[in-house]
């Protein structure tokens, strides 16, 4: 894994409870202890859990197996359940493997939750079932994905099931200013860009928003036809990121 893209990221957990296991699973069997499960990252959108999970997958040549929670609710009854059984036949049959569920919070939402539909219990239901039916021998590994892990049943996070939860937090100033080099090296700028600035501006912002305002601050500068990048465009870039991510959470929270 390219260490520049997770330096705020604990790799050492990732380590611990996917790579390891289903490299060197002797260590657990010597030690006579149970194998991790699954893993939850948490976090805010666009602080890399999605790119994370595929470089795991990767760096493990593990099959990757992607599936939205959104995906897995379905109107007719049986239908969701049904795909999350096929889910697990799927990485069965081609493991080792890791099963990515993306947005969990879709069908993991906790039981209280008045507006939880009886389908989607069903389908949660099914999950929890498989996540207890599979064996270290199966070779299979769950990450699931949230931003919302507050609102996640806690049946979901039981050791067991879910054996440790990573969070992926905004990435630090440092790291910020790491991936804005990445996403700028081959933009032609003004020698007054500075990109510490920038990465002090975009405070709030996650690594998907920062390599949007490099491509921002490219726009601005092909609309006005201009050759170079400069700061100003930087500084415009970094007002409109934050600005449609305000609005975004707004709109979620009108939603909620």
């Amino acid at each position: 894994m390219q260490r520049h893209r997770y330096i705020w990221i604990s790799q050492r957990e990732i380590k611990e409870v996917v790579e390891l296991p289903i490299q060197h699973p002797e260590l657990f069997e010597a030690l006579g202890i149970a194998q991790p499960k699954g893993v939850l990252l948490w976090g805010p959108p666009g602080t890399g859990k999605t790119l994370l999970a595929r470089a795991v997958a990767h760096h493990t040549d593990c099959t990757f197996i992607r599936v939205s929670g959104g995906e897995l609710v379905q109107k007719y009854i049986g239908e969701g359940s049904r795909m999350v059984r096929e889910l697990f036949i799927m990485a069965r049959a081609h493991a080792p493997s890791i099963i990515f569920m993306d947005e969990v919070d879709s069908i993991g939402a906790s039981r209280g939750t008045a507006s939880k539909a009886s389908e989607v219990q069903r389908t949660m239901m099914e999950l929890l079932n498989q996540l207890d039916g599979f064996e270290p021998v199966d070779n299979i590994k769950v990450i699931m994905a949230t931003n919302r892990i507050d609102i996640l049943d806690p049946a979901l996070l039981r050791p067991g099931r879910i054996d440790r939860k990573i969070e992926f937090p905004h990435p630090t100033e440092a790291a910020r200013l790491d991936i804005l080099k990445i996403h700028s090296r081959h933009m032609n700028v003004t020698r007054d860009v500075d990109m510490g600035a920038v990465a002090t501006m975009a405070a709030k912002c996650s690594g998907a928003d920062l390599k949007a305002v490099c491509t921002e601050a490219g726009m601005q500068s092909v609309r006005e036809g201009r050759p170079h990048v400069t700061m100003q465009d930087f500084e415009t870039a970094v007002a409109r990121i934050l600005e449609k991510d305000r609005q975004d959470v707004e709109e979620e929270m009108r939603d909620t």
